[in-house]
């Protein structure tokens, strides 16, 4: 998970911080200290540490922090502030032209995931109503252009390409007429990388820049390669100017050090992350949220988007109504469950609730592996069984535990669970008719 070492560490500082009830300027030297030690450790760079540390002292220990109420509080709140500015509190938001077609033109070093990233942004500006084309302009790699033909079918985009017997900007051009037939109001041209900066690659793509002046240059950058990256970011914007930075491969980096690195080097938003291998886990990148997350304080935000995105309301309507009039069954939830599964890794939701960084959850709890178990054993249930589980003795327990793969003790956890999450609500709702007498039953 991204920043999860980092957001580790920042945490057990933070928390000695809030224990003490006055802070001395020795207090916020050392937690500082400790502070750089864990960014260096994330992979940022270390003139942008000595510089993030400098400020946040200077602010702590020079404007009257020390002698407020909460003086631990308020040296977090400054961290925060300053890790938003690292990172970027500029609008990241794309700019689109007022006359289509917009031009995005991606680059970046082969690997970086470009066609893969082309392909994502391209399905995410469908679903805005726009109408993207995707152009091959990587002629020299084998199977790209069928690479990008794959990605394009796959997000159900279509995909302009010549071969690779023209240069690429005549390719360009080309696909830009061919969008006014089409009425194609996005161009992402899919560009070649190399395995380095070289001088032969920045010639060409300085030609393509030239021959169709693209409303943005978005460089895709692979977040894992840590300090690589923001080398790679700030040799690509001294030659081409780019618009902003994609960072791809987020969620595999529990440093992070890319992203706390890349905007503050090279001047530009970080204007999207990649979070995970569908369209949907490709995220708007918004300084402020990430931040939270790193401070444990969660992303309300970020989540209930994840939620519009693949929720059915009228399903999570009905559903509700059930819980409330105790009319709630395994099958309702099995239904709200793979919902969730399409929101993304259980974990990291978890982690964008407040205040979960502050607790010592197991990460297994929200293990994938286990998410299949629960499926496993509500389908390995007859409709009457899923509709009343009170009716499950010990021979049909362990005949779906035999079905499901799972133990006799897993389908009696589940069953549990289930019965005590809807006397909850059966409560909740009775507490909302305004009677008296709630239970909580998971906090006996």
């Amino acid at each position: 998970m991204a920043f999860e070492s980092l957001s580790g560490k920042l945490q057990e500082v933070f928390k000695k911080l809030r224990s003490k009830g006055v802070l001395s300027e020795k207090d916020v030297k050392e937690a500082m200290r400790e502070v750089k030690i864990a960014l260096l450790e994330a992979d940022v760079n270390f003139k942008i540490v000595k510089e993030f540390t400098k400020t946040v002292t200077d602010r702590a220990v020079g404007s009257g922090v020390l002698e407020g109420l909460n003086p631990g509080q308020q040296v977090i709140k400054i961290v925060n502030e300053e890790l938003i500015n690292l990172m970027g509190s500029e609008d990241s938001a794309l700019v689109f032209e007022k006359h289509p077609p917009t031009v995005y033109m991606m680059v970046g070093l082969q690997g970086a995931g470009k066609t893969t990233t082309a392909g994502k942004l391209g399905g995410l500006l469908r679903k805005q109503g726009k109408n993207p084309l995707l152009v091959a302009c990587d002629i020299y790699r084998p199977a790209a252009i069928k690479q990008l033909q794959v990605v394009g079918k796959n997000y159900n985009l279509p995909v302009f390409e010549m071969g690779d017997q023209y240069p690429v900007w005549e390719i360009a051009k080309k696909a830009i007429e061919q969008s006014e037939k089409d009425k194609n109001d996005v161009i992402i041209l899919d560009t070649a990388g190399r395995l380095h900066v070289n001088e032969e690659l920045m010639d060409e793509l300085l030609t393509l820049k030239e021959a169709v002046k693209p409303t943005e240059i978005l460089l895709v950058v692979d977040a894992m390669t840590g300090q690589d990256a923001v080398t790679v970011a700030e040799a690509f914007n001294e030659k081409l100017g780019i618009s902003g930075v994609i960072l791809t491969k987020l969620d595999g980096d529990a440093r992070g050090g890319a992203a706390l690195s890349v905007s503050k080097v090279t001047g530009r938003p970080v204007k999207y992350v990649g979070m995970g291998e569908k369209m949907e886990d490709l995220e708007v990148f918004h300084a402020d949220r990430m931040a939270s997350r790193i401070l444990g304080m969660g992303d309300v935000l970020t989540l209930i988007e994840k939620a519009q995105q693949n929720f059915d309301e009228k399903q999570a309507l009905e559903a509700s109504k059930k819980l409330m009039s105790n009319e709630f069954g395994l099958d309702d939830f099995l239904e709200q469950l793979q919902q969730i599964k399409k929101m993304g890794p259980l974990k990291d939701l978890i982690g964008m609730l407040p205040g979960m960084g502050q607790m010592k959850v197991n990460p297994d709890d929200f293990d994938s592996k286990k998410m299949g178990h629960i499926e496993a054993i509500i389908q390995s249930m007859t409709p009457e069984e899923r509709r009343n589980p009170s009716i499950l003795n010990g021979p049909r327990k362990k005949r779906i535990a035999m079905g499901s793969g799972t133990s006799i003790a897993e389908v009696n956890r589940l069953v549990k669970q289930f019965e005590e999450m809807k006397k909850m609500m059966k409560q909740m709702g009775n507490l909302k008719k305004g009677r008296k007498g709630l239970r909580m039953p998971f906090f006996r």
